[in-house]
């Protein structure tokens, strides 16, 4: 390689670390960037003078930004908004990474209704090409463990101590991060699903006929819609032409061999009324198998996957969160 061939792939390999504040918040912003991809992710701390451990915070599925602008001098963080940080601020450094392709901060008019990142602000679903594709499991294990190189260097850093903590999809991710990250010493997952995507609407299927809310007839046709779209996602063809199916293809494969053989100490919390995480309840057969004893399991009654309370008529209460408890239960756990 010649001396100008040598100084290009040096320039473009050259990874940007800039920190700086998010207008408005108590956010610092660092940016990890080369000729392929831009990660952008954020300490919920402009004061990082004072060396503590991490909290890597992988959160759910969808181009969720991380703020929303409310004004030119404020914005609102959205993934950590469910939790207390400045409790949580007391011992650790919380850290959150922006979804793949998704910006860092967006108007209001570029969000809908579930506040994903939108492009066409008159259409709901407009979501990004790019996004689609970088929308895969190993995609998001990768980014993760630049960021996580990149703050083990960091002297604001305690590196002999990091944990994981991951919800709903960001659990799946989270299980991938410390299968293939030696400085990970402790993982949560929250309304995790250890056999992916597509098991849960087969088994609520079953569960809707037995509760006589659909006949066993209409649960037979919904289950082999299931398979077929199964067998979809399978297929490379259909994803060239629907790119949207990467990340079901991706995420509707099971964690839970990856799961019952990490040598660290493993939290998992979920809602009873949660389907998607009805298997968490037959995980300690696995860890038994694999004589793993460091696990915590802790089962939350008439609560749904997001730890709202559900009714006995099944109405969800979106007015009583209990992120905040259930996060703290954690950290209490954590303490000892």
């Amino acid at each position: 390689m010649n001396k100008i061939a040598l100084l290009f792939f040096c320039i473009v390999s050259l990874i940007s670390t800039a920190q700086t504040k998010i207008a408005g918040t108590s956010y610092s912003h660092f940016q990890l960037k080369n000729k392929k991809d831009t990660i952008d992710f954020v300490i919920a701390d402009t004061n990082l003078n004072i060396k503590k451990p991490l909290l890597l915070f992988c959160q759910g599925s969808q181009p969720i930004p991380l703020f929303i602008k409310i004004n030119e001098k404020e914005s609102y963080p959205l993934p950590l908004s469910n939790f207390d940080i400045e409790k949580i601020n007391k011992d650790y450094h919380v850290a959150v990474i922006s979804m793949p392709k998704t910006p860092l901060i967006v108007g209001r008019e570029h969000v809908n209704k579930q506040y994903n990142y939108i492009t066409d602000s008159t259409i709901q679903y407009s979501y990004a090409l790019e996004y689609f594709l970088a929308d895969y499991s190993e995609n998001y294990i990768q980014r993760a463990n630049k960021v996580l190189k990149f703050l083990s260097k960091q002297d604001w850093i305690e590196s002999n101590k990091m944990i994981l903590v991951g919800h709903s999809q960001g659990a799946r991710v989270a299980v991938g991060i410390a299968a293939s990250n030696k400085k990970v010493t402790s993982l949560a997952l929250f309304g995790y699903n250890p056999n992916g995507r597509i098991d849960q609407s087969i088994r609520k299927a079953r569960k809707d006929a037995e509760k006589g809310k659909i006949t066993w007839d209409k649960a037979d046709s919904l289950q082999q819609s299931e398979y077929e779209f199964y067998r979809l996602i399978q297929n490379e063809d259909s994803i060239k032409v629907h790119p949207s199916l990467v990340s079901w293809k991706s995420f509707s494969k099971p964690t839970i061999g990856k799961l019952i053989n990490l040598k660290i100490p493993v939290y998992i919390a979920y809602g009873s009324e949660d389907i998607g995480a009805d298997l968490c309840d037959l995980l300690p057969l696995y860890f038994i198998e694999t004589g793993k004893e460091d696990y915590k399991l802790r089962r939350y009654n008439n609560l749904e996957h997001n730890f709202f309370p559900v009714s006995e008529d099944g109405e969800i209460d979106y007015s009583k969160g209990n992120w905040k408890q259930v996060f703290n239960d954690f950290l209490n756990y954590l303490e000892k």
